[in-house]
Order: structure tokens, then sequence, then C-alpha cells
């Protein structure tokens, strides 16, 4: 399956050097989010653990919607309903006594998958502006379909008793927010591993492989829609993930959650940091969120300057933020092409 042309950034292999790099920034960011409680809880700064969970809990969903759009080039615009479709697993669950995490947290991810595999045998049998309309048309129906079940609150949303247990494990109380905050850090890292590995395995490969060119693909006989969709299915169960942590943190879930516009933020999360890069929606989380919450206290209008922001970071890095810190190799690049004969 084609979609619409997206620009990624030049996947060089890389050097024993980058690699190590890679790793020493991976583990000085994981160490500045360990400390960042202790940090807060010392300046009196509480907020911001909350804040420092929510920017964690999008970043998964961001690199889940990444996985699809910028290694596996479909362009989803229904994304947040598989988030929205863990976060009501969670709630429902819930409210059937079911508190364990254990239980509510991998049911979250194997609802949301399901459903991400349903709408992916569907809609990757299209192409370009059909597959995005689709996927589009099947959110929507979730999203009216979550507003008409009023025994799970309809429009008005569902609120949840309190946040999910991780017993029998002991001193591990979700209802404490730097516990949920190492959690959820715990949660992200671990995913933020597993789709490393998956990338730079055959599979990942694979799938890069058949975004750039799925037609020469099939041809040397590869199961192209299979790959995808495996990709499909595996974002979905992630960003429903992501959808349960949201439910626990915020306490609340509602149909909103499944609306466009939630996938079109989660698209421009990715935009922000880089598509097709690793920790372009880790990054593109970062800084939407924290221009979301700074602009939000000076003016209601905040939208109108996050589109200015969004805009000034299309034209300054086409790519993303995260192709910034590959802009001295690409000039490199570019003067020894001028150079050549």
């Amino acid at each position: 399956m084609s979609t619409p042309h997206l620009q990624t950034e030049p996947q060089d292999g890389p050097s024993p050097l980058d690699h190590r790099l890679q790793g020493a920034r991976a583990v000085a960011l994981l160490l500045a989010l360990v400390a960042l409680p202790p940090l807060a809880n010392w300046l009196g700064a509480d907020f911001y653990i909350g804040l420092a969970s929510r920017i964690l809990i999008f970043a998964l969903a961001a690199t889940s919607l990444n996985l699809i759009l910028g290694f596996g080039g479909m362009v989803s615009f229904g994304h947040a309903a598989f988030v929205g479709l863990g976060a009501y697993t969670v709630g429902v669950l819930m409210t059937h006594g079911v508190v364990s995490a254990w239980v509510a947290w991998p049911a979250a991810f194997g609802v949301a998958a399901l459903a991400a595999w349903l709408v992916g045998a569907v809609s990757l049998r299209t192409r370009g502006v059909y597959f995005i309309m689709i996927t589009l048309a099947f959110a929507q129906m979730l999203y009216y379909l979550a507003v008409s079940l009023k025994t799970w609150g309809g429009d008005d949303g569902l609120s949840l008793p309190g946040r999910s247990s991780l017993a029998p494990l002991p001193g591990l109380d979700l209802a404490n927010d730097t516990t949920f905050y190492y959690v959820v850090l715990a949660v992200c890292a671990g995913a933020m591993v597993l789709l490393w590995r998956l990338l730079n395995a055959r599979f990942g490969h694979t799938l890069q492989a058949i975004r750039d060119n799925d037609t020469r693909m099939a041809a040397v006989g590869f199961h192209t829609r299979r790959y995808q969709h495996i990709a499909f299915t595996l974002a979905g169960g992630v960003a429903g993930l992501a959808g349960a942590l949201l439910a626990n943190q915020s306490g609340f879930v509602s149909p909103a959650l499944m609306q466009w516009q939630q996938s079109g933020m989660l698209m421009i999360m990715v935009i922000l940091g880089g598509v097709g890069h690793l920790w372009g929606g880790v990054i593109g989380a970062v800084v939407f969120l924290l221009l979301e919450e700074v602009l939000g206290h000076y003016t209601m209008h905040w939208p109108f300057f996050l589109g200015a922001a969004l805009l000034a970071v299309v034209l300054v890095a086409p790519n993303g933020l995260m192709s910034l810190m590959k802009r001295p190799t690409w000039l490199k690049a570019s003067g020894r092409t001028k150079e050549a004969p």
C-alpha cells in the first residue's frame, strides 16, 4: 500500500560512535527523568510531577503513531481512537471491580490492538487519501459509539474511582503521584527499548524498505501488507497502553479522547519532533505540551501561537527538531557534493 509521500530523514547506517552517542544521550535523559521528582519536591513544585507524567504518556502515544507514520509510511488520522479504547478499557473494568493493573493494562493493550487489527484489515487494502479517510471514519465511529453508551457515561464521560493497583508488589501505591510517575517512566522506557530493538531488527528494516518502495519489495517476494498490518496492530496496542496510563493519570475518560482533533495533535507531535526518528514523538510531545502549558497561562488563544511555533519549526527544520542534531553532518555532505567534479 502506498500512501502520500512523507519526508523522512535519510537512514544512513549508524557508526559505532553514533551508537555510543545515542546510548549516552538515552542514559543522560533517563537519569534526568529519575531525578525530576526529588528536584520538584525540593523546589515545592509538585505540579511538575503530574505534568511530566502526562508528557511521558503522550510521548508513548506519539511514538506509537510514529511507528506507522514515520517508519511504515501509513498516514493514520484515527490513531487517538486506540488511545481512547485503552482508556475506556481501564475505566469499564474499574466500574466492574477490576482494579489490578496486571489485568487492566494488558487488557487495554489487547483491546486496542484487536481494534487496530480490524481497522488495518480494511484500510490497508486501500491507498493514499482513501487510507487516511478510512482510519478517520473508523475513529469517528468509535467516538459516536462511546457517546451513545449512556451506561458508561455517554458524552459526559466516566469518572474512575481511583487508580489501578500493582498489588502484590510492595510499596507501589499508584495513588501517590511520585510512584505513579516512576511506573509511567518504567513503562515508557521499556516500550522505547522494545521499539528500538524492533526497528533495528529484520522486521524494522523491512518495514522501512516497504515505506520507501512497496512495489519493489513485493516484487522480490515480501508480503508487504502483512508487515504493515503487524506494525499497525502493534502501534494500536501501544497507543491503548498509553490510554490506560492516561486514564489513571487523569482519573477520567471521555469520548473526547477519540476525536479527530486528538489524532491531529498526536500527528503534530510527531511532525514537531521528527517523522521517522525514534525519539521524534518524545521530543514532539515535550515541546507541544510545554508550549501548551506555558502559553495557556498567558492567553486563551494559545493554539494560534502554537501554530506559529509549528510553522517556524517546519520552515527551519522540515524533518523535525531531531533533524537539527544531524544538520552539521548534512552541511558537510552538501559541501562535499558541491566540490565533487
